[in-house]
């Protein structure tokens, strides 16, 4: 038999939203972080200047009032509420008379080459945490690396099946289950949104330019408090 389209009567239940969005003329915005960022470095340099990798605080916002990113910050602001609002379409069309916040709890630049990466991990005290590049080299020239080919720098989402897989059964009535990960490709200007809880991995890098990324973490809160609806039996 012939796989037929889906019925109208499945509902597709906990789908987890991840935003994809482009930057507008973002390369001056990104040569203006990379002087940001390069001055905090050097103010900064950590416990080994040496060293590939570095991880700024998160205090970015509190600490610097560069115009280039306020820029980047009211694009994010704009995305985490446009991905929030539409996966809480019923939930908040409910609460009529809600007024919403979204509030920027941590931001933090990475630099990241020579094999350096960051394992798994999820973000806490937020609903909504993101990454947006600010540079790296092209898809093209990583994947022609030796070693880490196509898979070179990539952002790797973790599905919340993939702790199934290993002892599921499986047939071609579950294989929609069996791509337990999501490989995003890093391009300069890009930002993803995903929610805080989602697993994530930097997957190894190697390159002509560093891999230089920002993270944060939002909230999105109600102007009297998170309750969603009165307490009764």
């Amino acid at each position: 038999m012939t796989a037929p389209p889906p019925a109208r009567d499945v509902r597709l239940l906990w789908p987890t939203a991840l935003l994809q969005r482009e930057l507008p003329d973002h390369g001056a915005v990104n040569a203006g972080l990379l002087e940001v960022f390069a001055a905090h470095r050097a103010a900064f340099p950590g416990p080994d200047p040496a060293v590939a990798s570095y991880s700024s605080g998160d205090d970015l916002l509190a600490r610097y009032t560069d115009p280039h990113l306020q820029a980047l910050f009211a694009f994010v602001s704009q995305a985490v509420f446009d991905v929030a609002s539409s996966v809480n379409a019923s939930t908040w069309a409910s609460m009529p008379q809600a007024r919403l916040s979204m509030e920027v709890v941590g931001a933090w630049f990475q630099v990241q080459n020579r094999y350096g990466f960051h394992d798994i991990h999820t973000h806490g005290n937020c609903s909504w945490s993101g990454v947006y590049y600010v540079q790296i080299d092209d898809e093209a020239k990583r994947a022609r690396h030796a070693n880490l080919g196509p898979r070179n720098g990539v952002t790797r989402f973790y599905g919340p099946s993939l702790h199934l897989l290993g002892g599921a059964y499986q047939d071609l009535g579950n294989a929609y289950m069996q791509q337990g990960t999501f490989d995003v490709q890093p391009q300069a200007g890009t930002l993803i949104v995903f929610p805080s809880w989602l697993n994530h991995k930097a997957m190894p890098y190697d390159g002509d330019q560093d891999r230089v990324i920002v993270s944060f973490n939002a909230q999105v809160h109600g102007a009297g408090g998170n309750q969603t609806a009165g307490y009764g039996f």
